[in-house]
């Protein structure tokens, strides 16, 4: 086998008016270059600083979500309080401190658990159609209550189901949210609630 020469590349830069042996328009560039995948092979390697900071997981995913859902537990123990008080002066009655703090121990940890839980798989398509079904169930029984159930029962059972009820509806897609204000809204027009609630 007869043996090549191997010649240097040469030093000299080239000149502008030289022409490149094969012309190949910037779209055929671009095409070319995603085909083989040199970018994405480049980035893999070497990612800017910028954007390893922003896709790197938590070192502590739990730790993440716990504070994640202590932002939103307590709003919402706070729309709980809201409520009970709402529904005492809505029947002249005055919530003493004791009435709420007994709310807030008896209705905060199941609303952390069930805060903690919703929130991490909100995006879900069960849990979605769960918090629509919520939400509907929720959002009816609770105009019901308002409409036609008693004082002691309202009393009760209005403070936690209105804050289910805007919870599911918060979390729930855009779509899915106002369907289940429209069945609510339905509900409340096929059963003549409106004179009660107006």
């Amino acid at each position: 086998m007869p043996r090549m020469r191997l010649r240097k590349p040469s030093k000299e830069t080239p000149s502008s008016d030289t022409k490149p042996l094969v012309e190949i328009s910037e779209d055929e560039q671009w095409r070319l270059i995603n085909e083989s995948g040199v970018l994405n092979k480049v980035s893999d390697q070497s990612p800017s600083n910028t954007t390893a900071h922003a896709e790197d997981p938590s070192p502590y995913p739990l730790v993440d979500e716990i504070l994640d859902t202590s932002m939103w537990i307590m709003p919402f123990c706070s729309i709980l309080l809201i409520m009970e008080v709402l529904i005492h002066t809505q029947y002249g009655r005055h919530a003493t401190s004791k009435e709420l703090v007994d709310r807030l121990c008896s209705g905060g940890p199941i609303l952390a658990l069930f805060i903690f839980f919703i929130h991490r798989h909100k995006r879900n398509r069960n849990v979605q159609i769960f918090l629509f079904l919520l939400s509907c169930v929720v959002g009816t029984r609770l105009v019901y209550l308002i409409a036609r159930g008693s004082w002691l029962v309202n009393m009760r059972q209005c403070p936690p189901l209105a804050t289910i009820w805007i919870y599911a509806t918060v979390e729930l897609n855009l779509g899915s949210a106002v369907a289940s204000l429209l069945v609510t809204g339905s509900f409340v027009w096929w059963k003549g609630l409106q004179k009660y609630l107006f």
